[in-house]
C-alpha cells in the first residue's frame, strides 16, 4: 500500500522541547515542595498532558487536588518563557519536510500538547507552513496513549490508517500511534528526526 500521509509527534521529535516542558512542570511544582525525578519522568509521565501528570501526581499524594489550577497556569507561563528562549529553526526538519512536502505526503503534527502551543511552537521553528492538519489535547479527543488523535487526523485528512506513516518517541505516543493502526517508526528523539531516517524508511 502506497504511504499518503505522514504524522508527527510535536515534543521531542519535531521540535526539542521535552526538556522544556519537564523544566516548566518541576519549576511550579517546587513551589508547593514536590519534584518529579528524570528517571520517572522519563517512565511514568513522558508524553503525558499536563493535567494527566497532576492526576497522578495527587493519586499518589504527592499534591493536593485543589492546586491543579495554579499549577497548569504556572506551567503554561513558565513553558512559554522557554519556548520564547530556546524554541528556533532546525535545517535539518526544513530540509526533511521540504523533502517530504514535494513527494506529495499529506503531513500532520499531532499532540498531547494545546493546540495554541503547537501552533507557537511550529511557527517559531519555521516548518508551521509545511502542515496540512495540526491538532492538540484541547480538541475533545482523547489525548495518547489512546488512539482518538490520530483516528480523527485519518478522518480529516481522508487517509487510511495502512497508508499512515506515524513518527513517536514517548512510550504514550507510541502506544497511541501502534493502536491507530498505522505504521509507525519508534524514535529515541528530536535528533533522530531528519532526512537519513525518512531515506531509512524508504519515504524519499
Amino acid at each position: 500500500m502506497r504511504t499518503s500521509a505522514v504524522m508527527f509527534d510535536l515534543d521531542g521529535v519535531l521540535v526539542d522541547a521535552t526538556e522544556w516542558h519537564y523544566e516548566a512542570l518541576n519549576r511550579a511544582l517546587r513551589l508547593f515542595g514536590s519534584e518529579i525525578g528524570r528517571e520517572e519522568h522519563l517512565k511514568v509521565y513522558n508524553g503525558l498532558p499536563t493535567t494527566e501528570k497532576l492526576k497522578i501526581l495527587s493519586e499518589r499524594g504527592e499534591i493536593p487536588w485543589g492546586i491543579h489550577p495554579v499549577i497548569k497556569s504556572l506551567k503554561k507561563r513558565y513553558t512559554e518563557e522557554e519556548v520564547s528562549n530556546k524554541c528556533r529553526p532546525s535545517y535539518e526538519k526544513l530540509i526533511m519536510l521540504t523533502h517530504l512536502k514535494r513527494k506529495g505526503y499529506k503531513l500532520a503534527c499531532c499532540s498531547n500538547a494545546q493546540k495554541y502551543s503547537v501552533e507557537n511552537m511550529l511557527r517559531r521553528s519555521g516548518i508551521d507552513h509545511f502542515f496540512d492538519l495540526v491538532l492538540g489535547n484541547d480538541e475533545g479527543y482523547k489525548t495518547k496513549p489512546a488512539p482518538d488523535i490520530y483516528l480523527a487526523a485519518f478522518r480529516i485528512l481522508k487517509v487510511k490508517p495502512n497508508e499512515t506513516v506515524i513518527i513517536e518517541d514517548a512510550p504514550h505516543g507510541i502506544k497511541a500511534a501502534k493502536a491507530s493502526g498505522g505504521r509507525v517508526i519508534e524514535v529515541k528523539g528530536f535528533h533522530e528526526v531528519n532526512l537519513t531516517l525518512m531515506e531509512k524508511h524508504k519515504l524519499l
